[in-house]
């Protein structure tokens, strides 16, 4: 039975940054699915067993006996073992898209220290300002090539409070215990692209800025699809 591609998007910002991918996906005939986190209650920390139960709950769409491909892009990557080890479907793939990568074993901060301290400093009562909003116009504007999706994804970008990112993720043991793979879009991410070839993963490179899978869909998607079935 052929896998499904489950699309999970940074929980700092939504489910319409995988869309377009998942409409090329479709088009080519693989099944999709595109979970939403924007329903999680980011009420008090821990926020990750939330995280996964709104991924394991989208995926009770989904046949239990049908494997599935995770795919993960940004700081979604750090939940990508926590949500693995509730799943009662077979995970044949898993595909970090620009994205930062757990721990091999133990667990991971969802920020560094030093993003920390910035952080911090445009924290108002615990609440942070919408992930666009972190930014210069300069470097905003390259990410996006249509005002519309533009417009749709800051819309609809949650507000997250400065504990989510002061959260450290669970990486069970074995967790990467099946093919893992790796695709860059650009800096900052190269780190996580060597230390994944390090690992002996394979390695895709598209280059574009942080949220290119919305520039160019067409080709994300078939370089997951590239990576997904070649071993």
């Amino acid at each position: 039975m052929q896998p499904t591609f489950v699309l999970v998007h940074s929980p700092s910002v939504g489910p319409s940054t995988w869309r377009p991918v998942g409409e090329h996906l479709t088009g080519a005939g693989y099944r999709v699915r595109i979970p939403s986190l924007l329903q999680t209650a980011f009420g008090s920390p821990p926020f990750w067993p939330r995280i996964a139960e709104a991924v394991h709950d989208d995926l009770r769409q989904v046949p239990a006996d049908s494997p599935v491909m995770l795919v993960v892009h940004s700081n979604a990557g750090l939940f990508l073992p926590t949500i693995r080890s509730g799943l009662t479907h077979r995970v044949t793939h898993s595909i970090f898209v620009d994205a930062a990568l757990p721990a091999r074993t133990g667990t991971t901060p969802v920020a560094p220290a030093e993003q920390l301290e910035f952080l911090r400093s445009m924290a108002v009562n615990g609440m942070l300002p919408r992930w666009t909003d972190w930014w210069d116009e300069a470097d905003v504007a390259p990410m996006f090539s249509d005002p519309v999706v533009r417009r749709t994804v800051i819309e609809e970008q949650p507000t997250l409070p400065l504990s989510y990112y002061e959260q450290h993720v669970p990486a069970p043991v074995g967790w990467d215990d099946h093919p893992c793979s790796y695709l860059l879009f650009g800096p900052p991410y190269n780190e996580f692209a060597a230390e994944a070839h390090e690992r002996g993963w394979r390695v895709g490179h598209l280059p574009g800025a942080h949220l290119h899978h919305l520039v160019d869909p067409a080709g994300t998607a078939r370089q997951l699809v590239e990576l997904a079935t070649t071993t």
